[in-house]
């Protein structure tokens, strides 16, 4: 069994427990994720099986999309449903609707944002949720991501009773974009605290949720024998790196590891390039890091 299962991740499961559980269907111990979700994110997970395993660092999408709800009225320490509370303030009227929509425009484009203290950043070699749970608060530096699209995706709910405010918005964005803070920012824009209250990732590159089945399903198929027929080629995965083509004569030195001349078709630019013969993807190469106008693999690809 080879190639890439769209996985619809439920809500409670680590990234890691659905690797666990994947195994434990399938029988194999080739599996593994291509991007964290954390647990109480649902949606597209791609995971790796079999000869698909080997590509796994490769497959950090450039894009991703996602639907989320923002409760504006009241902050978190995670900035997500989550944590505990840490300011409140009351909202005393509904908010008007082309308020909102024009909060979402000015986040469009390229963006600063400051990772939440309780993320995987590294700051010293010590991951931020660490320091978090610590009780340390720890000074990092803000990124620039990217917003490419964001809409709004639901009626406006003013909640009377808590005078709390909530809608759902669609946003498609850069890797490393922290959706959790983007509520958070667009609370502060309205006037507001705010956090996260749900997420769901209904795509991550070009696999999407239209793509994604359950736990339970994939359970079904392998009682059926029929999962293959669900798994994407491991080709497919690799589509956002740039290819190459090349004949019989040269295939046979990708499969023996040589290092070969750089493709003049190839901007050298790019971190990694992958190597096709007959629709096949033999290997990942690279710029060679010493030998000027030389290429080396990074990975090959063997039966």
């Amino acid at each position: 069994m080879d190639g890439i299962l769209i996985l619809n991740k439920p809500k409670g499961f680590t990234s890691h427990d659905c690797v666990f559980k994947v195994r434990k269907i399938l029988q194999t111990k080739k599996v593994g994720h291509t991007g964290t979700l954390d647990p109480e994110v649902t949606g597209v997970l791609p995971i790796c099986i079999g000869r698909a395993t080997k590509v796994v660092e490769f497959l950090t999408a450039e894009q991703k999309t996602y639907v989320a709800e923002v409760t504006i009225g009241t902050a978190t320490t995670t900035e997500d449903q989550t944590g505990e509370v840490v300011e409140e303030k009351w909202v005393d009227n509904p908010i008007a609707k082309e308020k909102i929509l024009s909060v979402l425009q000015e986040l469009k484009g390229e963006i600063d944002q400051t990772p939440p203290m309780y993320s995987a950043v590294k700051i010293k070699g010590k991951k931020l949720y660490e320091y978090a749970r610590e009780g340390k608060v720890i000074d990092r530096p803000s990124r620039k991501v990217t917003i490419h699209d964001i809409f709004l995706t639901s009626d406006i709910t003013y909640e009377e009773e808590n005078g709390q405010v909530k809608f759902s918005f669609q946003v498609n964005c850069s890797k490393g974009t922290y959706v959790r803070t983007l509520a958070v920012q667009i609370g502060e824009l309205l006037g507001y605290p705010a956090h996260m209250s749900y997420l769901t990732r209904i795509s991550s590159g070009d696999f999407t949720i239209d793509q994604a089945i359950t736990l339970e399903q994939l359970s079904e198929l392998a009682e059926q024998g029929m999962v293959q027929e669900k798994l994407l080629p491991m080709e497919k995965a690799l589509s956002s790196l740039p290819k190459l083509e090349i004949s019989d004569k040269v295939a046979e030195k990708v499969y023996n590891g040589a290092v070969l001349p750089y493709p003049e078709n190839i901007d050298e630019s790019n971190e990694y390039f992958s190597v096709f013969h007959e629709d096949k993807c033999l290997a990942i190469y690279m710029k060679h890091p010493s030998k000027p106008g030389l290429m080396k693999p990074k990975k090959v690809f063997h039966d």
